[in-house]
């Protein structure tokens, strides 16, 4: 048996001698993913009207002229160039709350801007539904049907949607179904070098509260950590590599705005993140409007992953690294930086405000600056138009409970457009007052300048309240549910509380033109439609009875600013927090 086989087994080693050894294939080099992050755009086409105050890493506050689309563009284009292989992915509120130029077309602008900037996903944020799930389906698919009181295509005619895609995870319809697809997964690369990426969008629970209820009705939101982690096994069996939160939920820090230390941080999105999978590589977030880097491994070693935030309204970008491994599926470094969109910023006289040579400073790109400049002209005229004089500049407040002069005057702006409903009272979210009344000149108070303060475009609205509902509606403010704010009140009342007290008995006493609150009587109370519907979770606003809708939220601050020849900021005092 052995020598019948022996020539052929001989052969075949001369044969062997003769020809070429395959080589051993070469593994695949690690793959860069180059990711620009951005979150809270809230429709800022133009530059924000002030530079933006900055703490970097040795501690200094510095300030910095910043943000508008067309620099925007630029900063994406020059830190996605860095690599082939990538993506930019918003955490949420690219819309709403957003200045007139974008907002009073629907902020159909800053959709357009975001389609020339090349984003690839935006998660829905609370602000998405400001006006309605029907109209943000509107803004993805394009289309001129009108579901606000505005109406759509004024500049555009074919409006034609968004480019990139929204993300709702954790926003169910009626029939189970997500309103937006729940991620969305983009490969890059070919052959054994392939890289998988999946993007998982969705936004905060409470958005329900944050929000007129009508614009979310019929629509469930779902955990966020139990979202993120149904997902997860689906994602791996689909042989993803790399796995993105963008969530538009945040984090408050202690720190500079690219210090990677987690220093100081809190907020309700540190409750997920502890929820997480640890096979999540990165979180990218907002909502706060603080700017972060943040390496969670630090705070949990379990969970190696980043998580970022680009602050507000575009004035930053976060320029995100992840090095992936194609043979193992798996990031093996991560590393990210806050980038400052410095741009020009003009003030008051129209000059240029002076750049801060410490930071960047980008060009506007071309084509992005022609299409905002298409929407600034078109709301000019209305953005310009005088509607009163004041007495100074109002700041707005600064925490949610602090009483401020600019809330005081919505609120007695509004009770005076509302006294031939009856009203007695009008009461005012600070959370719904977003920016500071602050005139060109100091004084002379321009169509553009409240529409900022107010960008919602809210109703007012009148009811009957016993006084009973009317101190459990003040109790609201302080017992925990939702974030702490106090009302701004309007003139004659007066309200005193007490934190130290048990949520329930907070407030010390409600006066009205120097009389207590009486229990048993009947009050007529002003709110806006947002409030009315139960927005920042004021429930006991829903209970009012004898409703009389009267006109927009900014109708109402500018007929009293109208009024008078110098409308006066009204004195602080009436809320009083015991110490």
């Amino acid at each position: 048996m052995i020598t019948r086989f022996l020539a052929p087994a001989l052969a075949a080693v001369a044969l062997s001698a003769c020809a070429t050894i395959p080589e051993t294939p070469t593994a695949p080099e690690p793959v860069t993913l180059r990711i620009i992050g951005l979150n809270d755009f809230h429709g800022n086409i133009e530059p924000i009207r002030r530079p933006i105050r900055v703490m970097d890493d040795a501690g200094v506050v510095q300030e910095v002229p910043a943000a508008g689309a067309a620099y925007l563009a630029s900063a994406v284009a020059k830190y996605r160039a860095q690599d082939k292989h990538s993506m930019v992915v918003a955490a949420g509120d690219l819309i709403g709350a957003s200045p007139l130029a974008s907002s009073i077309f629907l902020d159909e602008p800053a959709i357009g801007a975001m389609n020339r900037i090349g984003l690839t996903y935006n998660a829905v944020g609370n602000h998405e539904f400001d006006r309605g799930w029907q109209e943000l389906l509107r803004l993805q698919q394009g289309g001129c049907t009108r579901y606000t009181m505005r109406d759509p295509c004024q500049v555009e005619s074919d409006f034609s949607g968004a480019e990139f895609g929204f993300l709702a995870a954790n926003v169910i319809t009626a029939d189970g179904t997500t309103l937006f697809p729940a991620y969305g997964i983009k490969r890059f690369g070919t052959g054994n070098a392939e890289i998988a990426v999946a993007i998982i969008g969705l936004t905060t629970v409470d958005t329900p509260t944050l929000v007129t209820p009508s614009g979310v009705d019929g629509l469930t939101f779902a955990d966020e950590a139990e979202t993120i982690n149904a997902l997860v096994p689906e994602l791996v069996e689909q042989g993803v590599d790399v796995i993105v939160v963008s969530i538009h939920q945040g984090l408050y820090t202690e720190v500079g705005y690219n210090d990677k230390s987690c220093g100081g941080v809190s907020g309700p999105l540190l409750d997920i993140l502890g929820r997480v999978d640890p096979r999540v590589d990165l979180v990218i977030s907002g909502h706060t409007h603080y700017a972060y880097v943040c390496d969670y491994s630090a705070i949990d070693p379990a969970r190696k992953f980043l998580v970022t935030s680009a602050g507000y309204g575009g004035s930053m970008l976060t320029d995100i690294a992840l090095t992936v491994d194609p043979v193992l599926g798996d990031v093996i470094a991560a590393r990210a930086d806050n980038i400052i969109v410095q741009s020009e910023v003009r003030g008051a006289d129209g000059t240029l405000l002076p750049a801060n040579p410490a930071f960047e400073k980008f060009a506007a790109d071309a084509a992005v600056a022609a299409y905002v400049a298409r929407y600034v002209d078109a709301s000019q005229a209305a953005a310009d138009r005088k509607v009163g004089v004041i007495s100074g500049p109002a700041p707005k407040p600064g925490p949610a409970t602090e009483e401020s002069h600019l809330g005081n005057l919505i609120a007695d702006a509004q009770l005076a457009g509302t006294r031939s409903a009856g009203a007695q009272i009008a009461l005012m979210n600070n959370s719904g007052i977003r920016a500071a009344l602050d005139p060109a000149d100091g004084t002379t108070v321009s169509y553009g300048d409240i529409y900022a303060v107010q960008p919602f475009g809210n109703l007012l609205i009148t009811r009957s309240y016993t006084g009973a509902q009317l101190l459990a509606l003040f109790e609201q403010q302080f017992d925990g549910e939702g974030f702490m704010q106090t009302f701004s009140v309007s003139e004659g009342l007066a309200m005193i509380y007490d934190l130290r007290r048990p949520s329930g008995s907070r407030v010390v006493s409600v006066m009205l033109d120097g009389k207590p609150i009486d229990p048993a009587a009947t009050y007529r109370v002003t709110m806006n439609s947002f409030l009315a519907a139960g927005g920042d979770s004021f429930t006991v606003f829903t209970q009012g009875a004898d409703s009389v809708t009267r006109p927009v939220d900014l109708d109402a601050i500018e007929a009293y600013l109208r009024a008078v020849p110098v409308r006066e900021l009204p004195a602080i005092g009436r809320i009083t927090e015991i110490k």
